[in-house]
C-alpha cells in the first residue's frame, strides 16, 4: 500500500508542481526524505527568499509554484514575501512543517499551536488536515483555491508524522477554471457608454498582463482611439509603453490622480484596484462630471473601491468582447486633433511633466543622476529583456526612461514591502531558464533594498543564473527621507546606510561584481553581464538628492 508521502509525491507530479522552493528543517525532513530524483529543489538561505523566488518563478511561467517552509519560525520569516504575493495574485502552494501529532498538545519546541491562523489574512485558504490520510486531498483543494481568481497564496500546515502513514484512495484529479466572464448585459451597458463618450480613458493594470490580454488590450484602445494610462503603483505593465496612446503612469495619491484624469467624462478601469493610494493628499476621487466603470476579477477589489460601478470579469476576455461591442470611434482630442489612430507609427510615450525627458548633464566631479543611469540603460535595453523594479526613491524615474513595450516584462512588489525584488529576480531569471525562453533578466534594486533579501545572490549564483542587477547606490533610504518631508516628521533617525560594502558581500556569494563610475561604464558592463554564466553585481553610485513626493 502507498504511503502518503507516495501519494503526495503523486499528486505533486500530476499538477507539475516537480520544482519546489524552501529552506529545509527538521519538521519538514520527514517529507523531503528520499527525495525524488525527478523533482527539484531550490535552495534559498531564508524563507523570504524562497517566497519571492516562488513568485517570481510563478509570474514568469505563468504557473503556480510550491514553497515549503518550517513551521512557525519559517513561515514568519517568509510573511512579508507572503503579503507580497497575495497582493501580486500569485498562486502559491505554500507547505509548512508542523510538530509530531502526539505532542501537539502540549505545545513542544517548534510546534505551530494555531498554524492556520498564522498566515491569515494573506493566504486563500489555510488548512492542518485532521487525518494524514487527507494531506493529497487538500493538496488538490489548495491547487484549486490558489489558481482560481483571484489567483493567490494558500497554506497548508503538515504534521511530521504523517508521511509514513498509509494513504487513502487517491483523490479523484478535477480540473478548475481560471477565468470569470463578466456579465454580457452589464458589459453591453458599458459599449454604450463608451460609445457615447465624449473623452473616455483607459486605465490598465497588472491583471491584463496576468491574462495574457495585451493584444486584447490594445485591441479596445484602438478601436475606442482613447488614451490609456497604467494604473498607480504597478506590479505588472498591461499595455505597451511605446503605443502611441500611452499616457503614463498615474500618481498614487487621491488628489493629483484625479487631476490627472480631469477632462474625460468616462474612465474605463480594468484589470485594477481603484486606486491605489498613498500618501494620503485628499481631493475628489475622479473630477466632477467623471464616470468610472472598474472591471475586476476580484470580488474584494470591487467591494472596496470608493467611487465607480464595478463588473467581475476577467480582463482579457473582458477587453476583447468591448471590441468586439464597438464599433470604431471617430474620436477628436481636446485640442481639436483626431484621436490617435491605430495604423499610425508608435512612438516612445512623452515623460510626465513632473520629469525633464533627458537627464541634465552632471558638472564634472558632481554626483551621477539616476536620471542619467536609467537614461544609460535604456538606451542599452535589450528588446526582449525584463525588468524587476524595486528601488522605490527612483523608480519614478526609472518607469519614465525605461518603457515596457512586451508582456510579462515587469514585475514589482504590489504590497509596498521591500525584499520581494532580488529574490524575485532569481525567480524570474529560473522561469525564463525552464521555459526556454531565456530572455535576458535584469532587476533594478535600491542599495536599501538589496540588503533585505541579500542572500537570494547565493541561490543565483549556484543555479548559475545569467541576472543581472544593478543597484543606484546612494547609501539611504532616500524614500523615507522623502515621506518624512512630505509628512514633516524631521529628525527621523536611521535613514542613512553608510559603511556598507555592497560588492564585497556579493563576491562572497559567489557573484561577479563591478562599480559603474559614470553612467557610460554601463556601455561594457551591461553586455557583459548579459552574457555570463552566472549572476553580476553592478553597483552605480548616485546622488543623494531626494525628490519630492508627488
Amino acid at each position: 500500500m502507498a504511503t502518503v508521502l507516495e501519494s503526495t509525491y503523486d499528486l505533486l507530479r500530476d499538477l507539475e508542481l516537480t520544482t519546489m522552493f524552501g529552506n529545509p528543517g527538521s519538521t519538514e525532513e520527514p517529507f523531503l526524505r528520499d527525495f525524488p530524483a525527478d523533482f527539484r529543489y531550490v535552495l534559498a538561505l531564508q524563507e523570504a527568499s524562497a517566497v519571492a523566488m516562488a513568485d517570481g518563478y510563478a509570474q514568469t511561467t505563468g504557473r503556480p509554484a510550491h514553497v515549503n517552509l518550517h513551521t512557525a519560525p519559517g513561515v514568519g520569516n517568509g510573511m512579508g514575501n507572503l503579503v507580497t504575493a497575495w497582493h501580486n495574485k500569485t498562486p502559491l502552494i505554500v507547505t509548512a512543517g508542523q510538530q509530531t501529532r502526539a505532542m501537539l498538545l502540549t505545545e513542544p519546541r517548534l510546534a505551530s499551536p494555531r498554524a492556520v491562523e498564522l498566515a491569515q489574512p494573506y493566504v486563500k485558504w489555510s488548512h492542518e488536515p485532521t487525518r494524514a490520510q487527507d494531506i493529497p486531498a487538500a493538496l488538490l483543494r489548495a491547487y484549486a483555491a490558489a489558481v482560481q481568481p483571484p489567483a493567490g497564496p494558500v497554506l497548508l500546515s503538515l504534521p511530521m508524522d504523517d508521511w509514513r502513514q498509509p494513504a487513502g484512495a487517491p483523490p479523484p484529479r478535477r480540473r478548475v477554471s481560471t477565468r470569470v466572464a463578466a456579465e454580457p448585459d452589464r458589459l453591453r451597458e458599458v459599449a454604450g457608454a463608451l460609445s457615447a463618450s465624449r473623452n473616455p480613458a483607459l486605465v490598465l493594470g497588472g491583471a491584463v498582463d496576468r491574462s495574457d490580454g495585451w493584444d486584447a488590450a490594445v485591441a479596445l484602445a484602438e478601436r475606442l482611439r482613447a488614451p490609456v494610462w497604467c494604473a498607480p503603483s504597478p506590479e505588472r505593465v498591461g499595455f505597451p509603453e511605446d503605443h502611441p496612446q500611452f499616457r503614463g503612469v498615474l500618481p498614487f495619491a487621491i488628489a493629483p490622480l484625479a487631476e490627472r484624469l480631469a477632462g474625460h467624462d468616462l474612465v474605463l478601469v480594468i484589470g485594477a484596484p481603484v486606486f491605489r493610494y498613498y500618501p494620503y493628499v485628499p481631493g475628489e476621487y475622479v473630477p466632477a462630471g467623471t464616470r468610472l466603470v472598474h472591471i475586476t476579477d476580484d470580488p474584494n477589489e470591487a467591494a472596496r473601491a470608493p467611487v465607480g460601478d464595478s463588473i467581475l470579469g476577467d480582463a482579457r476576455l473582458a477587453c476583447a468582447a468591448l471590441t468586439d461591442l464597438l464599433p470604431p470611434a471617430d474620436r477628436r482630442g481636446s485640442d481639436g486633433r483626431p484621436g490617435p489612430a491605430a495604423a499610425e507609427p508608435a512612438q516612445p510615450a512623452a515623460p510626465e511633466p513632473t520629469q525633464p525627458a533627458a537627464a541634465d548633464p552632471a558638472a564634472p566631479g558632481a554626483p551621477v543622476r539616476p536620471e542619467a543611469l536609467f537614461d544609460a540603460l535604456a538606451r542599452l535595453w535589450p528588446a526582449d529583456g525584463v525588468l524587476v523594479a524595486e528601488t522605490p526613491s527612483n523608480v519614478q524615474a526609472l518607469r519614465r526612461r525605461l518603457p515596457i513595450t512586451r508582456p510579462r516584462s515587469y514585475f514589482a512588489a504590489a504590497s509596498g514591502g521591500l525584499g520581494f525584488g532580488l529574490p524575485a529576480g532569481v525567480g524570474v531569471a529560473l522561469g525564463e531558464r525552464d521555459t526556454g525562453r531565456g530572455r535576458p533578466v535584469v532587476a533594478v534594486v535600491g542599495d536599501g533594498s538589496f540588503h533585505y533579501s541579500v542572500q537570494a545572490l547565493w541561490t543565483a549564483a549556484r543555479l548559475r543564473l545569467p541576472l543581472v542587477v544593478l543597484v543606484p547606490v546612494n547609501q539611504q533610504y532616500g524614500i523615507l527621507k522623502a515621506f518624512a518631508a512630505h509628512e514633516d516628521t524631521p529628525g527621523v533617525p536611521g535613514l542613512d546606510l553608510p559603511g556598507l560594502d555592497l560588492l564585497s558581500i556579493a563576491r562572497g556569494y559567489g557573484c561577479a561584481t563591478a562599480t559603474l563610475e559614470s553612467p557610460d561604464a554601463l556601455a561594457d558592463a551591461l553586455p557583459a553581464a548579459l552574457g555570463a554564466a552566472g549572476p553580476t553585481v553592478l553597483a552605480a553610485p548616485i546622488s543623494r538628492d531626494v525628490s519630492a513626493i508627488r
